[in-house]
């Protein structure tokens, strides 16, 4: 027994028409099929409340009226054939879209009932005296009503002029409405060009038809590609995704990769250095050509942070901000300016930012330099450093019992912090290193838990609650550990109600008196005659 391949022509014919997912297709299909035929202009009418579409070109015409009923055999010639590969299956889908379909070519013409068609009824080829030129096709019954809105958008990138209802479609994708550049993969055209504003997002056409594009992008940051249609395939039937997408979209952005490679390394020799870095660095490391900084003394400003604020744990990174002016080389050769990588801050690097904070070090983000480049010899890695922290003249330590965090807090004059490299004393912030926060005299605000802790559960939800509770728990805690001195605890306490603000109170001198007991209140008096002013609470 033997098997071998057939095919049920009736079921084939019944089944096409469900082939086609997308209505407009079968605009595309004809738009396709007079572009191949050498049309200059296409005429696309359509009278929604008549459901009549027409659809006119000037190219050379159809000389065998039986290519539009021969399913999957193309007619065209070889050198379109093997330019293009076309599928020989556009036609068809006028015969599954419409009820009537005419078409008139030449001295021909032929009136096509398609129900007739498809049930392999002959067709007679009229004679008509007043000749055609090039083709039109005319459908009946065919439902596109927002087709006025759909079609700019099919045409975006189509090569030959087209109009709709006696109005031209502006295509302003088509390649000869752009500066491109001829590639291995076809021509491109780069978004940022002339001020390095670059885009990933990236508009693919083939044979005047998208067939990849962004989720969203504004149409004036795209990137723009025409395949050559001799390398790549779209697929059937509606031939609106490549073939092998996933391995055309990397052959896509290599040649693009190439196309900035050329664009940035004809700027470099039109430019200045620093024209050309501060125009181009976004885009040379975007595009993997970080290499051509190499060779320049020139750094880009977007490469260094000065540490502004104290180090917390923000995804914001609200501590730090971008320099204004790079520094030189030769400040950086120097050692003037000291450059060091730093991870951003967690659990176990609070003590290397405070170093770098109190040093006045520069964060350097090496990772968009090549690893070639000359200033990769003057980065400290800090975090693969070793920080020492010790308390100056400890007081007390204790462990802090707060809602979300219960480190140990130690009391001192101030925190020395020691690197193979460098010794820097804070006095005025609280530092976080190995569960144990330590507090110098300047440091009254509760701030340092924000070292500590991100305040973040397992749900990435951030405890704005409990960050509050124990900010407030530790400067309640540092208070009251530091009350040895009862002027020192009321001038605490005072500093924090900012008394200066008001100035009713300024010059005054005061009285006050704190009762005793569970819960002792206190009295207030104005002194110095200023009468007999008092208040009890």
């Amino acid at each position: 027994m033997q098997i071998q391949v057939r095919i049920n022509e009736e079921g084939a014919l019944r089944n096409q028409r469900y082939a086609f997912t997308d209505r407009f297709t079968l605009v595309s299909e004809l738009l396709q099929n007079a572009r191949r035929a050498g049309a200059t202009q296409i005429e696309v009418d359509y009278d929604a409340s008549a459901q009549v579409l027409v659809i006119g070109d000037d190219g050379q015409g159809l000389d065998d009226f039986q290519k539009l009923l021969s399913f999957h055999e193309s007619g065209w010639n070889a050198a379109t054939s093997a330019e293009e590969h076309p599928f020989g299956v556009g036609f068809s889908k006028c015969l599954y879209a419409a009820s009537r379909c005419i078409v008139a070519s030449g001295h021909q013409r032929v009136d096509i009932d398609t129900a007739a068609a498809l049930a392999k009824t002959p067709i007679d080829v009229e004679f008509i005296v007043e000749a055609i030129s090039g083709t039109r096709i005319e459908l009946h019954g065919v439902d596109l009503p927002d087709l006025g809105d759909r079609i700019e958008t099919l045409c975006l990138g189509f090569p030959v002029e087209v109009l709709f209802n006696g109005q031209p479609l502006t295509r302003r994708f088509a390649a000869a409405h752009l500066t491109t550049t001829d590639s291995q993969i076809g021509t491109i055209h780069i978004t940022g060009m002339q001020d390095g504003k670059f885009s990933y997002n990236t508009l693919v056409f083939l044979q005047g038809f998208c067939v990849m594009k962004p989720n969203y992008s504004p149409y004036d940051e795209v990137n723009v590609v025409h395949l050559d249609s001799r390398q790549f395939m779209a697929r059937l039937p509606d031939r609106d995704k490549l073939i092998d997408e996933d391995v055309q979209s990397k052959r896509i952005n290599a040649a693009l990769s190439a196309c900035w490679r050329q664009i940035l390394e004809s700027a470099k020799t039109r430019l200045l250095p620093e024209q050309f870095v501060a125009i181009y660095y976004a885009a040379m490391r975007a595009w993997g050509h970080w290499d051509l900084l190499n060779d320049l003394d020139v750094l880009p400003v977007e490469l260094f942070d000065e540490i502004v604020d104290y180090p917390i744990q923000d995804d914001d990174r609200s501590y730090v901000r971008q320099v204004a002016a790079a520094p030189t080389r030769a400040a950086i050769e120097s050692g003037a300016v000291t450059l060091v990588s730093l991870d951003w801050l967690g659990d176990d690097n609070a003590a290397r930012w405070m170093l770098a904070r109190a040093k006045g070090f520069l964060i350097f983000d090496w990772i968009g330099l090549s690893s070639e480049h000359w200033a990769w010899r003057h980065v400290r890695f800090l975090d693969d450093e070793t920080v020492r922290v010790e308390a100056v003249s400890e007081q007390i330590r204790v462990q802090l019992e707060g809602r979300w965090i219960w480190p140990t807090v130690i009391l001192c004059d101030s925190v020395i912090l020691r690197s193979a490299k460098d010794v820097a004393e804070i006095t005025d912030a609280g530092v976080c290193h190995e569960d144990v926060i330590y507090i110098p005299m300047g440091e009254t605000s509760g701030q340092p838990v924000r070292q500590a802790s991100s305040f973040i559960d397992e749900n990435d939800q951030f405890m704005s609650s409990d960050l509050e509770a124990d900010r407030d728990a530790l400067a309640d805690l540092i208070r009251r550990l530091r009350s040895v001195d009862p002027v020192q605890t009321l001038d605490s306490l005072l500093q924090e109600l900012g008394l200066g603000k008001y100035p009713l109170l300024r010059g005054k001198t005061f009285e006050v008196t704190v009762g005793e007991g569970v819960a002792p209140g206190h009295s207030v008096a104005l002194l110095a005659g200023a009468g007999d002013c008092h208040a009890v609470g």
